[in-house]
């Protein structure tokens, strides 16, 4: 396997050019609004895996058992985590050079994010080369996820190297720069910061140029939480394109909302380029929430990365406890447009460590799926889509099982933007 070299990778992200500012780009093989968004004989069967209340990433036997089972059940994707609290999940040598780490497999919630004695007694061991190994053995694809993407940990090694990468909301530091999330305070990586732009994209070159992985995934947290963005290089770069005048206070406003929005996208073009310069035939894939929230809440336009070509297969989180509420979303007209140009599909909550999701409402999510005529779905996550309390394992591995009765490929790259 070719490894990746720094240099050859900074010249290239350096030439690296966002095209056409603002302007929306069409991408070559763009498709009619009347096309067909069925995909015979294909489903995008897809599992997220993670490395929180989740050992499933930590040692081959464990991924060995897993593949197995997802195999069985004729799953053809899998999403592992790769960019988490703040550490890569595979040797990085950009992460070392900006982290100190090269990477942080085990997480440590309560403390730094990164368990320092596991770490150290895995030695050497890559997962995702294993992983990748593994899973293509069961003619799964690797889809690596930036779970985190902007976001770090508070008290992350990211964000006490690199402050100024940093943004924040209005109000005194350092209460200004955090984001609680759940019972974790988090930090945001400034989108706008070149810095922070460079750091990113190189780690995913990274990953790119040295595993034979087939795509990367984006989420969610490829934005901005609308009340951040008054740091002051943000402020500075809003005034010099501005006349000098400052954002507005209020983070709601329009102009400001789409200068954010806009800057964002720019970015999303630059990590699809980059995709594109080490493995043209791997899919560049988002797992946002539906449109409107995404957007009000965190900045995110995905109907307009999706109209610009920069997406090539979307997963929506429609995560949802009632069968009712799960099919209104289905019905989102910025979802049904995107199913008509690429590869569609749902992502569906399969529970939380404390909040089962029951096997009938998944079963019931997935038929509503398919009768939407969406490209296929995607689970969250590995661990609680085998069990859950309150039902007998038996019964939940048979009823997982009955899903996928047969297997299918997933819709190819090439086929994404429909003729």
């Amino acid at each position: 396997m070719q490894r990746w070299r720094h240099r050859a990778i900074a010249v290239i992200l350096t030439a690296l050019v966002v095209i056409g500012g603002n302007a929306l780009i069409r991408h070559p093989l763009m498709a009619a609004a009347d096309a067909t968004a069925a995909y015979p004989n294909q489903e995008i069967r897809g599992v997220w895996l993670t490395n929180v209340d989740s050992s499933v990433l930590f040692t081959r036997p464990s991924l060995v058992t897993a593949l197995d089972q997802l195999a069985a059940a004729h799953i053809n994707t899998v999403y592992p985590t790769v960019w988490s609290w703040g550490y890569t999940l595979f040797p990085s040598e950009v992460a070392t050079r900006e982290i100190g780490y090269k990477q942080g497999l085990y997480p440590d919630l309560e403390a730094t994010g990164r368990h320092e004695a596991l770490e150290a007694a895995q030695g050497d061991r890559d997962m995702l080369l294993e992983l990748v190994d593994l899973a293509h053995q069961r003619h799964i694809s690797v889809i690596p996820w930036f779970e985190f993407s902007f976001m770090a940990p508070a008290n992350s090694a990211l964000a006490a190297r690199h402050p100024d990468w940093l943004t924040q909301r209005q109000g005194a530091l350092p209460a200004a720069r955090y984001y609680q999330e759940g019972r974790h305070a988090r930090v945001w990586l400034n989108p706008f910061h070149p810095q922070a732009q460079q750091f990113l994209l190189e780690v995913i070159a990274e990953l790119m140029a040295n595993y034979e992985v087939d795509g990367l995934q984006l989420d969610d947290h490829l934005g901005l939480p609308v009340e951040f963005g008054y740091d002051p290089y943000t402020q500075q770069l809003y005034q010099q394109e501005h006349g000098g005048r400052l954002p507005p206070r209020n983070p709601y406003d329009p102009e400001w909302m789409q200068w954010r929005a806009n800057k964002i996208t720019a970015f999303m073009e630059r990590v699809f380029g980059v995709v594109k310069t080490y493995r043209p035939q791997a899919v560049v894939s988002v797992s946002p929430n539906p449109a409107q929230f995404a957007y009000t809440h965190f900045l995110q336009d995905w109907p307009r990365w999706e109209q610009a070509g920069y997406i090539e297969e979307l997963i929506v989180q429609v995560y949802r406890d009632t069968l009712s509420s799960f099919s209104a979303t289905l019905q989102n007209p910025l979802m049904q447009r995107a199913k008509y140009h690429i590869p569609t599909a749902i992502g569906i909550l399969t529970g939380l460590k404390d909040a089962p999701v029951s096997s009938r409402l998944i079963q019931q999510q997935v038929a509503a799926a398919r009768q939407a005529d969406y490209a296929g779905v995607s689970f969250f996550y590995h661990d609680t889509l085998w069990q859950a309390a309150g039902e007998q394992p038996a019964a939940r591995q048979a009823a997982v099982r009955s899903l996928f009765p047969s297997p299918l490929d997933r819709p190819a790259v090439a086929a994404n933007r429909r003729p």
